[in-house]
């Protein structure tokens, strides 16, 4: 049987990688090891069957666990997919399956990844690599903060002095991370470009910026703003039927929720402490917008704005915006 285009799915674990290779209308599977060897094997295994057709590989979104593996691929010059573990999840279902393992959830990916055509993954750079490697590491301990201080409302006097003293500990090291992030956008000429050009916004700053290069905007992955917006979930999602159901429309939340949550406090500076954000705040007061969806409203729009200024390469003009 001659081939011109194989699919391959691989459900990412820590430890292991569950591949199902589709071969026309049958499946192979096979486990390789998530490590470096591993990778090696996997894509020897991917020569001897693939009689030379172009490979689409198709894996979810799993923290850094797949990231290796994708690049492996890429650099072996196969098409990857890195998608929402949701859409697959909803494939299966519409699917009819019943079962749930790691070689049915294999299949699954491979055969959502033809039905479904998913976007090609565009591996990052080393420096945004680094970048979102560090922005991680700060969001996980200012998290870590935020829970100790939470703990001090309630705790007994004999466990209050190591609670302060580790909160002590989290803010120097806060701080030291905060130092590490500038002079790794200051050295690198692309991301020191681009971070002046997203501070030219009024209401994003320094602690927004590294986390907007950091997952999406550094590389040219999103062909226009609305791409950008719905991959940090800031897209509405609306729920009609018939004439009985109509609800508010909502944010689809289906997306990167640090880059999301990251855009919630610049929206309330912008709406509150700048010119353009109160005007646009108050046009949707107008049409008596809900405080809620004006802030969240605005988020969107200060995600498309940054793509805009970047895309452009032009610094952020107020008068663009109706101030």
């Amino acid at each position: 049987m001659s081939l011109t285009q194989v699919w391959l799915g691989i459900d990412v674990a820590k430890a292991t990688l569950a591949c199902a290779l589709r071969l026309g209308s049958k499946h192979k599977n096979k486990s390789f090891e998530n490590t470096p060897a591993g990778h090696k094997a996997l894509l020897v295994w991917i020569d001897q069957h693939r009689q030379g057709a172009a490979v689409h590989a198709c894996l979810e979104a799993t923290s850094r666990y797949g990231e290796a593996v994708a690049l492996a691929l890429t650099q072996s010059a196969h098409t990857v997919s890195i998608v929402n573990p949701v859409l697959p999840k909803a494939y299966a279902k519409a699917q009819g399956l019943r079962s749930k393992t790691d070689a049915v959830d294999a299949r699954v990916l491979a055969d959502f990844c033809r039905d479904q055509e998913p976007q090609a993954w565009v591996p990052p750079s080393a420096a945004e690599q680094a970048l979102r490697a560090l922005v991680q590491r700060y969001q996980g301990l200012m998290d870590m903060k935020v829970q100790e201080q939470v703990r001090l409302e309630t705790l007994r006097d004999v466990v209050r002095s190591s609670v302060e003293t580790h909160i002590t500990w989290l803010e120097r090291e806060l701080e030291k991370l905060r130092s590490v992030i500038r002079d790794h956008i200051d050295n690198d000429p692309d991301l020191r470009n681009k971070r002046d050009l997203l501070d030219s916004i009024p209401g994003i700053g320094e602690g927004t910026i590294p986390t907007l290069l950091a997952f999406g905007l550094a590389d040219e992955r999103f062909d226009n703003a609305r791409q950008f917006a719905a991959f940090a979930g800031l897209t509405p999602a609306h729920h009609q039927s018939g004439t009985s159901i109509n609800k508010p429309a909502r944010l689809s939340k289906t997306g990167h929720a640090l880059l999301r949550r990251s855009l919630y406090m610049p929206a309330l500076v912008a709406i509150n402490k700048t010119r353009w954000g109160r005007v646009f705040a108050a046009r949707l007061a107008l049409k008596a917008k809900p405080k809620m969806v004006i802030i969240a409203a605005m988020m969107r729009k200060l995600a498309q704005v940054a793509f805009g200024v970047l895309k452009s390469g032009k610094p952020f003009d107020p008068a663009l915006h109706g101030a």
